[in-house]
């Protein structure tokens, strides 16, 4: 197939990650100016219902790897098979997650080729992808093109592109692939779930904390608690109970700092920024968040950003789209409690 543009479909525990649809919706954009087919790629076993998916949200075959070995993730056998399948390939495109990250830059080590990550928006020049993507910490844009060599392997940031809306009546060609896997020298012996709730980089709307969701000397932890830290992380406590709180009322991801981690106020899996999720929410809400360069870096391509911090000068309203100054404790009950009269919840 000439101009040939492969989508990979990320999934785990049973369940696609929904920027993969996404992904498939840039295959489709790119072909209209480019050419050629839109082909998605599943990899793992019993995973019939997600090629099935794949046509229905617009792609026009999909190549499908089935195993036994495949039914874990690992590394190894997973680049190995899609190094064979994008080698003729014009563009390979995946979802921006852990495994693809791991994934996307393996395969373009096989293939000699170079990975654009993190890719915001695109446009085609001289028959290449010229690919936004943010760098400095998301402070600037730049726009960047792969080597002659191919495939361009681009990762797209979630929720960054529209989701096209599926067709059950489309149909497609759904192709089985012979597979040699070698020996595969991992194993995977389990999975520890951490319960976060909505996750984040799937989330609409998150709401967020900061150091500040500790600054609130009027609370008074139980008598029992006489070590100063260990009363900083109760009134922290305190402070996440009204953002998650909120959160739950706008069916929200709840996110945090890397400070606000750091001092051991909430687990990292809830961390935004740099060294934590990436977002791109329709409403990112920042409770006591001062607006560190690593956590603006995670959040500043939300769509509107709110921000609530008794400090006016702080950074964060710099970004934000709506700020208010004051203090997250007084606000945030009156604000959690107009969102259920305003809902009906």
């Amino acid at each position: 197939m000439a101009n040939k543009i492969l989508v990979y479909i990320d999934h785990f525990a049973g369940q696609v990650v929904p920027a993969s649809w996404e992904a498939v919706g840039v295959g489709t954009s790119l072909a209209e100016e480019l050419g050629g087919d839109v082909v998605a790629v599943v990899l793992g076993h019993e995973v019939e219902e997600f090629a099935q998916n794949a046509i229905q949200f617009g792609a026009g075959g999909v190549l499908v790897g089935d195993a036994p070995e495949l039914k874990d993730y690992r590394p190894e056998p997973f680049a190995s098979v899609l190094s064979q399948l994008a080698a003729e390939a014009e563009v390979l495109l995946f979802p921006t997650t852990s495994r693809t990250r791991e994934l996307a830059g393996m395969v373009a080590v096989d293939l000699e080729t170079g990975v654009i990550p993190d890719v915001v928006a695109f446009e085609i020049k001289d028959g290449s992808v010229l690919a936004t993507r943010p760098i400095y910490a998301g402070k600037l844009l730049t726009k960047v093109v792969c080597s002659e060599k191919r495939p361009q392997i681009l990762t797209l940031r979630g929720r960054a592109f529209p989701k096209p809306e599926p067709d059950p009546g489309r149909s497609g060609e759904i192709t089985p692939i012979e597979m040699e896997l070698g020996e595969i020298t991992t194993e995977v012996t389990g999975y520890s779930e951490s319960k976060v709730g909505v996750s984040l980089t799937d989330a609409a709307i998150i709401v967020s904390g900061g150091r500040g969701v500790s600054n609130n000397p009027q609370l008074s932890p139980p008598a029992e608690i006489t070590d100063e830290s260990e009363q900083e992380i109760w009134r922290a406590q305190q402070g996440f109970a009204l953002v998650g709180e909120l959160a739950q009322v706008l069916g929200a991801a709840m996110g945090a700092s890397r400070a606000a981690v750091d001092a051991g106020y909430i687990p990292y899996e809830h961390q935004v920024g740099q060294t934590g999720k990436v977002v791109s929410p329709d409403l990112y809400i920042a409770c006591g968040i001062s607006g560190a360069i690593q956590h603006l870096a995670g959040m500043r391509t939300s769509k509107t950003i709110v921000a609530i911090n008794r400090d006016s000068e702080a950074p964060i309203f710099k970004l934000a789209r709506f700020g208010i100054v004051g203090d997250l404790f007084d606000l945030l009950p009156p604000l959690t409690q107009a969102f259920k009269d305003r809902l009906g919840s």
